[in-house]
């Protein structure tokens, strides 16, 4: 698949190799996050050297990772070393021979590390002198999130304030899902995204199936002999370490648990012992917490907990409650058990995509920069699905979405403008400063060509542009 995006992050890896002082990136990431690729990339347009760790011991690690280099480095592989001490050492030594600055990409750090506790105090040692006098850019990764934020981010780590880059990179914007799985119509994109989400590899392995994207979900998810059947339980028992006693938390979330009340009686466990590991699954950009629009973000009994990725949203609502259906079912029986779950999966994904567009729809939305932006749910009261305040407080974006198969008529637009008006205005305290001016926006997949072509007294965006404002 061609490489997409990833702008800032490749700016900001420029930058620090073109500034000619050296310096450390470190960067983490889930699996199949497309880390890989953008160091690679990376290396590529400055002449650098990638290499990858392996899950091995020591010696063996040396040797292969001495292999790699020696792709730029003519004979580095032709050596033993004895211990990481001198193998950087010689690293360093071969890069000042050949007049090179890097970068130098050690991948997949962590599997080192297993093996060697003590290399971080090595890798210390050597980007405080070695790699300083030398001036060499260099950049430690891992998919082991866990591991990787202990490394730079504790501060009792040997690492921790050595980085000048530190980048945890996230899935790609749903805006290049149709270009990377050439697909035009705009709510086939949408489906594609509440499907696979903005994973990279789960792209690639979608993109030969083009605009059949429930063919490719059939295939590649829900069929028992597809290649991301397993993928949730894989991502989790290869953290470091495991994350697989998490599983029962995200399977009680997939199915509908979303205070932390409910998850706790779900599992039998008091909701006090769910702190510790709700925060884990968080920081693993597993689940995330809602609070309601303007609510604090501690001390609210309103907090909702969620699964952030629409794959994984997908797997535990329709594959992991059915794992023995789908081991004798049919193609015919997986169809009919994904259009019972489609339309609300694509509804929530569709809904969070309209809420992160809103910092790019400047044209749709009278040209305002909001700079807050969430969903608001009152207790036996309206919730309003998009809600966003300028800076200074001087509009209140308040917004409607609708999920659809069908392309929406004028009708329909008009009943949801209608609906989100009966909701009146929230009081949370911004909408009700007589300055503050009250934006109203309903938002559809996709609307027909009289819907388009129609003015109306509220703003009308449709999944075209919420895609084109994520790019």
């Amino acid at each position: 698949m061609k490489f997409l995006d990833r702008t800032g992050e490749l700016k900001r890896l420029d930058d620090l190799a073109s500034r000619g002082e050296g310096g450390l990136a470190v960067l983490w990431g889930r699996r199949r996050i497309g880390k890989t690729r953008l160091l690679v990339e990376w290396c590529q347009k400055h002449k650098g050297v990638y290499s990858v760790a392996d899950q091995s011991a020591g010696p063996v690690q040396r040797r292969y990772m001495a292999s790699a280099f020696s792709q730029v480095f003519a004979g580095f592989d032709e050596v033993e070393y004895p211990d990481w001490r001198a193998f950087f050492g010689a690293l360093t030594r071969a890069a000042e021979a050949k007049g090179c600055k890097g970068p130098i990409v050690i991948d997949e750090l962590p599997y080192l590390v297993s093996v060697d506790p003590t290399l971080p105090s090595v890798l210390q040692s050597w980007m405080d002198h070695d790699a300083k006098r030398a001036k060499l850019t260099v950049a430690f990764a891992g998919s082991a999130q866990h591991m990787m934020h202990g490394l730079v981010l504790d501060a009792d780590s040997p690492l921790f304030g050595r980085a000048s880059q530190i980048l945890k990179i996230g899935p790609l914007p749903a805006g290049h899902i149709g270009k990377a799985l050439s697909i035009e119509d705009t709510r086939d994109c949408l489906r594609a995204f509440a499907m696979f989400g903005g994973v990279p590899r789960y792209w690639e392995l979608a993109a030969p199936f083009g605009g059949d994207v429930e063919a490719a979900f059939d295939d590649l998810v829900m069929d028992p002999l597809g290649p991301l059947h397993n993928e949730p339980d894989r991502l989790l028992a290869l953290e470091a370490p495991s994350a697989m006693s998490l599983r029962p938390i995200l399977d009680v979330i997939g199915a509908g648990a979303h205070r932390v009340f409910e998850i706790g009686g779900r599992l039998g466990q008091p909701a006090t012992s769910l702190s510790r590991p709700l925060t884990r699954l968080m920081d693993l950009g597993y689940v995330e917490r809602e609070t309601p629009f303007g609510a604090p973000e501690k001390g609210t009994k309103k907090t909702l907990y969620k699964i952030s990725d629409p794959f994984l949203r997908a797997w535990f609502r329709v594959v992991a409650p059915n794992r023995a259906l789908l081991a004798r079912a049919g193609k015919p029986a997986r169809s009919k058990l994904w259009k019972k779950h489609a339309s609300h999966l694509c509804a929530q994904a569709f809904e969070d995509l309209c809420r992160e567009a809103v910092f790019g729809l400047k044209k749709e939305l009278k040209g305002l920069q909001f700079d807050t932006v969430g969903r608001l749910w009152e207790s036996n009261g309206p919730e309003w699905d998009v809600v966003a305040k300028s800076e200074g407080d001087k509009a209140l974006l308040l917004g409607e979405v609708k999920w659809s198969e069908k392309e929406a008529d004028v009708d329909a637009v008009e009943r949801a403008i209608s609906d989100l008006r009966r909701k009146g205005v929230p009081s949370i305290g911004i909408g009700k400063k007589a300055e503050t001016r009250i934006i109203q926006a309903v938002f559809f997949p996709a609307l027909t060509t009289r819907a388009r072509e129609r003015r109306f007294d509220a703003v009308v965006v449709d999944g075209a542009r919420v895609l084109g404002a994520l790019r």
